[in-house]
């Protein structure tokens, strides 16, 4: 069964201050119609521009992401998107009253609490995800980072971290499904360490830190009391303690997992991947991976996305599964309207099968005369054909009933199809088959390339003794 878009159910508003700005903001996360992926909104600025979760539209990745399109900005995006992402989201629209996201306690915890409290809608459309059909590897030589994605079911991540740091050593945190975002990601919280808090506080990026929001991994034990006390007055604390339990962190802060700061590289990587615009299927393996890798990766994905969409869909149209004889034993229909010659494949949820457009179609007498076209109602048709063979392959004896169209929705013609074209009809269930009602997606193909589309609601009806 294909998987539906979902949005949130109500907007959901978080307040708190932005980590590099050290602004107070108020963000609002509305639902989102189908297919309107993520976007963010400056409210606080005039027009209320508005800036899409775009890897092409990322200008800085310093210590977070940052977005700007129309003449706007925002910083810090990463935390927002992986919890939506995490969660199943597939459209939101994110509306903030200043230029960063809030960085609440550093994690995307407080974003999925969020979003929980309402809940989900489900919508109309289909999840278009982006799978892939070869290995993609980037890298950056020079500052050792690596990134693969391989062709997988499900959307996998496995990161390590090596700083050549005593205190945080070489970690690993996998992720072997997005399903466990909530529970194994989504709480782990950003980090600094501390030999970088005197230069980021003296360039003005950490002015919203706080040690409730960031760990702070301390990499010598022996820090002379004035050098504490002369950071506490940079970042506007009165006392700075450090405290050795394993790791070494700034006051009482407790890691939540032994390789938390690997885990946070991981909740990175959801929300910086999320600038691809698609939901996922596919194993990304990080080494040393940072926000300037990621969303360069991001950017690597997408060109594979336009690249897939130029060399088309591939189907192997050597396999038969019902030929014509098998096809006139479930279908009632004859010529001149069988517009089905074949099913290729078929599984639970989906079936593909073909027509092939010759030009001794009738149709053609009339459609059009010196410059034949296949009507867009007869690929519909067609369509739908191959659909009623699925529902009726579904019983123990399909030659007893017939399928009835009920409803088509969502119908699309890409490109016209002639004589000579071989159209391939992909079909998926929208939802379970429940008391005769078959609800599915189609889409049509030639040469791997789609030329239109619906969504179709039929009923199977026993015919009368």
């Amino acid at each position: 069964m294909a998987d539906k878009q979902r949005t949130l159910k109500e907007s959901v508003t978080l307040i708190g201050v932005g980590l590099h700005t050290g602004q107070k903001v108020t963000l609002e996360i509305c639902p989102a119609a189908d297919n309107h992926g993520f976007k963010f909104q400056r409210v606080d600025l005039e027009g209320q521009p508005v800036i899409k979760a775009d890897a092409d539209l990322v200008v800085a990745t310093d210590r977070g992401t940052t977005l700007e399109a129309n003449g706007a900005r925002v910083y810090t995006t990463e935390h927002v998107l992986a919890a939506l992402v995490g969660c199943g989201v597939d459209n939101a629209l994110i509306k903030l009253d200043g230029p960063e996201i809030p960085i609440m306690d550093g994690s995307s915890l407080p974003f999925v609490h969020a979003f929980e409290s309402v809940g989900y809608d489900e919508q109309t459309a289909v999840r278009n995800y982006f799978e892939l059909n070869e290995n993609i590897k980037w890298e950056d030589a020079e500052k050792g980072i690596e990134i693969l994605a391989v062709p997988d079911s499900e959307y996998r991540i496995t990161v390590m971290v090596d700083y050549k740091s005593p205190v945080l050593g070489t970690q690993h945190a996998s992720m072997y499904s997005i399903n466990e975002f909530k529970t194994e990601i989504a709480k782990c919280r950003t980090f600094v360490f501390f030999r970088e808090l005197e230069f980021l506080a003296k360039n003005n990026l950490i002015k919203g830190g706080d040690l409730d929001n960031a760990i702070v991994l301390v990499e010598r034990t022996n820090i002379p009391q004035e050098e504490l006390d002369n950071l506490a007055k940079l970042l506007g604390k009165e006392k700075l303690n450090v405290n050795v339990e394993g790791i070494g962190v700034l006051n009482s802060t407790k890691l939540q997992f032994e390789n938390e700061p690997a885990r946070h590289k991981l909740l990175d990587i959801v929300g910086d991947l999320a600038l691809v615009g698609r939901p996922i299927k596919a194993h990304i393996l990080a080494a040393r991976p940072g926000h300037s890798g990621n969303t360069r990766f991001a950017k690597v994905l997408k060109e594979q996305i336009k690249k897939q969409e130029k060399q088309g869909k591939d189907f192997d149209l050597t396999q038969t599964l019902y030929d014509i004889n098998d096809i006139e034993k479930m279908l009632p229909h004859r010529f001149p309207f069988l517009m089905v010659d074949r099913i290729i494949s078929m599984n639970e949820n989906s079936i593909v099968g073909i027509k092939n457009i010759t030009m001794n179609e009738p149709i053609f007498t009339g459609h059009f005369p010196g410059n034949p076209v296949f009507p867009g109602v007869l690929q519909i048709e067609a369509m739908a054909q191959v659909g009623g063979i699925f529902a009726l392959s579904q019983l123990d004896e399909p030659h007893l009933y017939s399928t009835y169209f009920l409803k088509i929705d969502a119908v699309k013609f890409k490109q016209k199809v002639i004589p000579g074209d071989t159209v391939v009809f992909e079909l998926e269930l929208m939802s379970p088959i429940r008391r005769g009602l078959v609800n599915m997606r189609g889409k049509a193909y030639v040469n791997g390339v789609e030329v239109s589309e619906a969504e179709m609601l039929a009923q199977v009806v026993k015919d009368k003794a």
